[in-house]
């Protein structure tokens, strides 16, 4: 083997072996900070600021209008910030965000999507990608913790008349108690390593040639950490982690891959706990990890074979890629941001070889559950879960129940609509997309490639990822408005979903397993679990991917 593949080998060896040695601690205090009944001097401040009970038990109804206020609230909070940039301090110059872009930007952070029809850089000044952007990844990657531990709690409770705990409670345990902690020592830790943190504005400085060239500053760590952390996305610089002022080397790479995916490897540990059943938790575990570990291999071959998808002794495709990094880096990074809902990239998708953007818009295509963002993630593959004990049933002739609770007409009635809702986003945006003059105009490329730009956005921004192929002109109003609209759909209607689903089991009584129970911590039901998540999205998907990706690999 050439010493590429064995870098790839040990770069995933070490992030695994880091992931395995957090993953019981974490997963163990997340589930002491959700259950804990104590509430420390500044969460109590807070509260009382809100004017909220954060011990009142809400139905899931009013759980849902909770975080659909408040993701209300940060929309136009964030909309205000883009528009009114220029009467801000620590512009830097620049003016204030036009109504398209300040729109899309506005839902694509409160959704966790934090899709960029702009140049950070050249766009937002400190004061937006602090009090706006910044504060947005904290609290959107909260709210999505918050709504996989209601469905927990669905899970965990029995007749408790639909009520699923405290939104405000979630919300605030989320972001103070779990995000901000680890984000502290990881900006530390970037920081450390060559990440830029300051507030020394962008600078004109002229070159030992004679040149002008911008010396960029800002706030970098504080920010690039709870992007990964947050499984948020959105870069302080327009390349992303591309750009060496938010990933300077190998290390800091693998340290934001490693941030990326902590919070979702650990959450299933959190749901065995709540639940009393540390092995549904290793089950889940189990089907997150097969599927995330062949989308790995899948895209790191894709990658180091090539473009002609034979050994290369050139290296492969580096085109678009960081040589500071190099192919196993940039396969591993990828397979990491578009198996969770995190947007960020190290390189630029568009070059990549045609089968493996294929697999990058696969795994999102799977609902990113391998392993999926925070608490999207868990509360995705929960889903599937209960649709797999369901078809399992039929099949058997075995009761279809999980966790003890009863799976009948109206629990896989909501599961059918949330699996529905993405795909009918995704196909449904690109379809317009491709007939209509807008749409077109933004198109980069002909033939197959140019629809896999149209699909890789749509994909993208239905599944709150935020990653794109670079080549689509996606900074139009055509595109701006088209893709909000998306993140919105695929950010809300699918939470309604899961609260709903929450509260009816939630007020289910507990069921004792019998001999007609489905044992579902077993490797049978890992496996089944794999197998309908892989069916589900290739009957959905395989013959819009076989018009793009697949016909751009056999031409």
């Amino acid at each position: 083997m050439t010493a590429t593949v064995w870098a790839a080998i040990g770069q995933f060896g070490i992030l695994l072996v880091l992931l395995a040695a957090v993953h019981l601690p974490l997963g163990a205090y997340m589930a002491r900070v959700y259950s804990s009944p104590h509430h420390t001097r500044v969460e109590r401040a807070w509260y009382r600021t809100l004017r909220v009970d954060p011990d009142a038990e809400q139905r899931w109804s009013t759980y849902l209008l909770s975080l659909l206020g408040f993701s209300l609230a940060s929309v136009l909070l964030l909309y205000a910030l883009g528009r009114l940039q220029a009467h801000l301090p620590w512009n830097l110059g620049f003016s204030g965000l036009d109504p398209a872009t300040a729109w899309n930007t506005a839902v694509s952070f409160t959704t966790n999507t934090n899709w960029q029809s702009y140049s950070g850089e050249a766009a937002a000044g400190h004061l937006l990608q602090m009090a706006g952007l910044t504060v947005q990844n904290f609290v959107s990657a909260a709210v999505g913790m918050a709504v996989a531990i209601a469905l927990v709690r669905g899970l965990a409770r029995s007749g408790t008349d639909a009520r699923i705990g405290n939104f405000w409670s979630d919300l605030t345990r989320g972001a103070l108690r779990i995000l901000l902690p680890i984000a502290v020592v990881g900006a530390l830790v970037l920081a450390a390593n060559g990440v830029i943190q300051s507030l020394d504005p962008h600078t004109a400085i002229t070159t030992i040639t004679g040149e002008t060239q911008q010396a960029l500053g800002g706030p970098v760590a504080s920010q690039e950490v709870i992007k990964v952390l947050g499984t948020n996305g959105g870069g302080f610089f327009n390349a992303n982690s591309a750009h060496p002022f938010e990933n300077p080397n190998a290390l800091t790479n693998l340290v934001e891959i490693f941030l990326i995916l902590l919070i979702p490897s650990a959450l299933p540990r959190t749901f065995g706990l709540m639940v009393g059943d540390r092995r549904q938790g290793w089950a889940i575990l189990g089907v997150m990890t097969g599927l995330w570990t062949v989308a790995t291999g899948l895209l790191t071959w894709a990658e180091l074979a090539g473009p002609g998808l034979a050994p290369s002794l050139a290296g492969a495709a580096m085109e678009g890629k960081e040589a500071r990094f190099g192919l196993a880096g940039t396969a591993l990074f990828g397979a990491a941001t578009t198996g969770t809902s995190t947007g960020a990239v190290d390189s630029m998708h568009d070059s990549l070889t045609a089968p493996g953007g294929g697999v990058a818009m696969f795994t999102m295509m799977l609902g990113e559950v391998a392993p999926g963002g925070v608490g999207s993630g868990l509360y995705g593959m929960l889903v599937l879960a209960v649709l797999t004990v369901f078809i399992a049933g039929l099949m058997v002739g075995r009761t279809p129940e999980y966790a003890g609770k009863k799976i009948g007409r109206g629990e896989i009635t909501l599961v059918a609509l949330y699996v529905l809702t993405v795909p009918a986003a995704v196909l449904l945006g690109s379809a317009i997309s491709v007939v209509t003059g807008p749409g077109l105009a933004g198109i980069q490329e002909a033939g197959p490639h140019g629809l896999s730009e149209v699909l890789y956005a749509f994909t993208s921004a239905s599944n709150n990822n935020g990653s794109a192929f670079a080549g689509l002109a996606a900074g139009t109003p055509y595109f701006n408005t088209m893709t909000g609209l998306a993140m919105l759909v695929g950010r809300f209607v699918p939470i309604a979903l899961v609260l709903a689903l929450a509260g009816r089991l939630a007020s289910q009584n507990t069921v004792p397993a019998s001999a007609g129970t489905l044992p579902t911590h077993r490797p049978l039901f890992v496996g089944l679990v794999g197998a309908v998540t892989l069916v589900v999205v290739g009957l959905t998907f395989i013959p819009v991917l076989s018009l793009g990706p697949v016909v751009e690999s056999l031409s």
